[in-house]
């Protein structure tokens, strides 16, 4: 029987609510109703007392998260849309990341954000936030982009004692399959190698992860191996990895879903720029979404993201320099 990415992120939060009685679920509709995706579909029951419905109140919700966080709890706070995330940003990144810098006093909460596009979401609802959470200090901004990852990095999260951004992709929840929950993996601020190549490095996350294993399979058949590094961890970010593929292909596409200005895309470029200028054979490369708000029509959203079409156009061009 096969797992969801979803179903991951279900489990780990129900195997921390039976592990520990300081972890608590609050978020709009988190209850009876199970989350706007369902991702505490039976949790309720289960808990009764400690998967709660919250006010229709981002900047309420994170303030109760905080208080909970200092006196000893472990929150995992559920916003239905990352793009709602920012109705609580000074409560986020002016209290919570600060807060064991002025106290010295941990704020282990864990901030669920159903990330990025679908079709016909439009601009209120498809957007990526890592970028904006990760410029903070004080804060681990994570982005699993497998079902594996989602359960074990989300457990990772609920028990790291500072404030953790998680950016699950909401087209993942149902595309993406596995056949069983890990049993040991690699830390979450550790990226990965995904797939192994010599021409060129593709450095990516979440969603597009997957648009990228499917323009390095294209390239294959014109006789390219295009490595890929899936992040995992946006903040901190795990150069050594990145610079060990740079080293073995000496070209580089960084590619996100997010808006280009000041992005992830942006900040892996200027770390190879300056720690690794020297293994470069070619200027480095980004791909981003496009720099405007996200349409609703699904063909125009398709146009205005990444896909393996436009990643395969651009290692191409970069296989030319």
């Amino acid at each position: 029987m096969s797992i969801t990415y979803l179903e991951a992120i279900r489990h780990a939060q129900e195997t921390a609510l039976a592990d520990n009685p300081d972890v608590f679920i609050y978020g709009q509709d988190v209850g009876a109703f199970g989350g706007a995706f369902k991702a505490t579909k039976g949790l309720h029951d289960k808990y009764p007392g400690r998967v709660i419905d919250a006010p229709i109140s981002e900047d309420a919700m994170a303030g109760l998260a905080i208080g909970a966080a200092i006196e000893g709890m472990r929150p995992i706070i559920e916003m239905q849309f990352a793009d709602f995330s920012t109705v609580a940003f000074n409560q986020i990144v002016n209290q919570a990341a600060t807060h064991y810098w002025r106290t010295n006093v941990p704020c282990p909460i864990t901030i669920r954000l159903p990330s990025g596009g679908t079709p016909g979401s439009g601009p209120f609802h498809s957007q990526c936030m890592e970028a904006i959470y990760a410029h903070y200090p004080g804060t681990i901004v994570m982005a699993p982009a497998t079902v594996e990852d989602a359960y074990s990095m989300l457990l990772e999260a609920i028990y790291t004692d500072d404030p953790v951004i998680f950016c699950e992709h909401k087209y993942l929840y149902y595309h993406l399959k596995a056949e069983k929950l890990p049993r040991q993996s690699l830390p979450a601020e550790s990226a990965r190698v995904t797939r192994s190549g010599r021409h060129a490095t593709i450095i990516t996350y979440s969603a597009m992860v997957h648009e990228a294993l499917l323009a390095a399979e294209s390239l294959k058949e014109d006789g390219y191996e295009i490595e890929i590094v899936d992040l995992r961890c946006v903040k901190p970010l795990d150069t050594e990895t990145i610079l060990g593929s740079i080293a073995r292909t000496g070209r580089m596409l960084v590619v996100g879903e997010a808006f280009p200005w000041g992005g992830v895309t942006a900040e892996v470029i200027s770390r190879i720029s300056s720690e690794g200028f020297h293994l470069l054979d070619a200027p480095p490369a980004r791909l981003n979404a496009r720099d405007t708000p996200i349409p609703y029509h699904p063909e125009l959203w398709r146009y205005h993201r990444p896909t393996a079409n436009t990643i395969k156009s651009a290692i191409q061009k970069l296989l030319k320099d």
